[in-house]
């Protein structure tokens, strides 16, 4: 799995780094060992990036919210 798919993951399941994200975006993709190139597709919401950087294709992607899984 990629580590940005990876990343996109754990903010729909963790409650904090959804939170550290939302104040501070790019910080939380550097703390996270995101590339440049990962950072900026996100930053800029570059979806056919993301989709060829993490492997998805469309279908994939089934919403354009976050499905927040908190309080497993």
């Amino acid at each position: 799995m990629s580590k940005l798919l990876e990343f996109m993951r754990e903010l729909g399941r963790d409650a904090t780094l959804a939170a550290e994200y939302g104040k501070d975006a790019d910080a939380t993709m550097r703390r996270a060992g995101l590339s440049d190139e990962e950072r900026k597709a996100m930053l800029d919401k570059d979806y056919a990036t993301i989709k060829r950087l993490t492997g998805l294709v469309d279908g994939q992607f089934a919403t354009n919210h976050t499905i927040i899984a908190y309080g497993r």
